[in-house]
């Protein structure tokens, strides 16, 4: 497997607090069947102060302290890259980061208000020839109100990376109802751990493509881990990627008890009829 979100590089943002950490999450991606690992911290102007030339020379030094420790895991450099007006022309200049030094980047909108015009912003990386890929819209404070801007955008050729822990409860019956929702309506591309530690958010890929196979089937599970992150990391173009089949769907999307009983009862049909007319 191949994992596209991770902040395991050591003192540089709210992950890996040092190099003990970093390694052992190094050693819990490998035990699950992970090769590579994008390593991708918040750049963030006035929180966390990271950039493209930095982030590379962390990423060289915990690939030698993990070659050193007889450990094999492959790191890319990439950033959770946070929304700015200019972020094309900062990835361009190489202060954002791609993954890889590839075509595809990592978009972090604001997690409690829906910022303005991202389909403009997403539209405009687009069009410097990236293809822009929204970070846990699951997990997104406003996504309730907003999921027609995220089908709207998966639509226009705007990619979703969906957390592994989001699949598996780990964030809660919310997060857990969206990830659900957005892998079997087919509009998420790619799984990640977004893991920040050992403890309260660990390295958990396999246990996300696990979640994804019981909605999908493993086809679209391994697409999810394996296949589309692999197409990714190789730059290949995002209309010669395999594209998203859902197989099959297993019982209703939870939600949360935010909601009423009789209330949930009627999303989760409306929500079984409209993946029926997508399936069939």
């Amino acid at each position: 497997m191949i994992d596209l979100h991770s902040h395991m590089l050591p003192g540089i943002d709210d992950g890996a607090a040092e190099l003990s950490i970093a390694l052992e999450m190094a050693r819990m991606q490998i035990d699950q069947g992970v090769t590579i690992v994008a390593c991708t911290p918040h750049i963030l102007p006035g929180v966390y102060q990271n950039d493209g030339p930095q982030i590379r020379r962390a990423v060289a030094n915990l690939q030698r302290a993990i070659d050193d420790a007889g450990l094999k895991l492959l790191l890319k450099a990439g950033a959770d890259n946070h929304i700015a007006p200019d972020f094309a022309q900062q990835l361009r200049s190489g202060q954002l980061l791609s993954l890889g030094d590839t075509r595809y980047v990592l978009v972090e909108p604001p997690h409690n208000l829906p910022p303005v015009r991202l389909d403009e912003l997403c539209f405009g990386i687009l069009v410097a020839d990236f293809v822009p890929i929204i970070t846990h819209p699951e997990r997104l404070g406003w996504v309730d109100d907003k999921y027609d801007l995220i089908k709207r955008m998966a639509d226009r050729g705007v990619w979703m990376q969906v957390t592994a822990g989001s699949l598996t409860g780990r964030f809660g019956n919310r997060p857990k109802y969206w990830a659900e929702r957005m892998i079997c309506e087919g509009i998420a591309h790619i799984l990640a751990s977004d893991s920040h530690n050992i403890t309260e958010r660990p390295p958990d890929l396999a246990a996300g493509r696990k979640a994804a196979e019981r909605l999908v089937g493993a086809a679209e599970a391994d697409l999810l881990v394996m296949g589309r992150p692999f197409d990714i990391v190789s730059d290949k173009a995002a209309s010669e990627i395999a594209p998203i089949r859902v197989e099959r769907f297993y019982g209703a999307v939870r939600t949360d008890g935010d909601q009423s009983r009789a209330s949930n009862r009627r999303g989760a049909g409306a929500f079984r009829v409209g993946l029926r007319r997508f399936l069939w």
